[in-house]
């Protein structure tokens, strides 16, 4: 089966590499289907995080999106399951507005000292379409099949 790019689903975004990311590659796509973009650790020195330390790596670069969208930052999911290392405000929201530099919250939540060097990919960037809500306050809400069962309630 041959694969066809879908066209219709570009967007261009406007990219600035900082000073800290000059000499990276920008961002890219590991495969033709992927959905994120591999964001690359533009640190200076290795840093390492310790079992259930976090913090913050830099991308080394800005964006700019427009109105309507975002950009998500997420856990790549080989560090997760093999070094147990996550975004830990999975996703992190980038706004369209946002112009600093892009940056990911991550946690060692494994068992063993991880430690991220220059270049290295830490995290995924996904754009994605949102819309704004308009909140309209009401006395009681349309009744549902599930009501207000909790968490588990569908099942496992």
């Amino acid at each position: 089966m041959q694969l066809i790019e879908n066209t219709q689903s570009k967007l261009d975004i406007a990219i600035k590499k900082l000073d800290n990311g000059r000499d990276l590659p920008l961002p890219s796509y590991g495969t033709f289907q992927s959905a994120g973009l591999d964001l690359l650790a533009a640190i200076e020195a290795p840093i390492t995080i310790k079992p259930g330390e976090r913090k913050l790596i830099p991308s080394g670069i800005a964006i700019s999106l427009p109105n309507g969208y975002e950009a998500q930052v997420r856990p790549r999911s080989g560090l997760a399951i093999k070094n147990g290392i996550t975004v830990l405000n999975t996703p992190g929201t980038i706004d369209s507005d946002y112009r600093g530099e892009i940056m990911g919250i991550m946690i060692n939540l494994g068992q063993e000292p991880f430690v991220f060097t220059r270049g290295m990919r830490f995290a995924q960037l996904i754009i994605a379409p949102h819309c704004r809500a308009t909140l309209i306050k009401v006395e009681d809400l349309e009744e549902s099949s599930r009501g207000e069962n909790r968490f588990g309630s569908t099942g496992l």
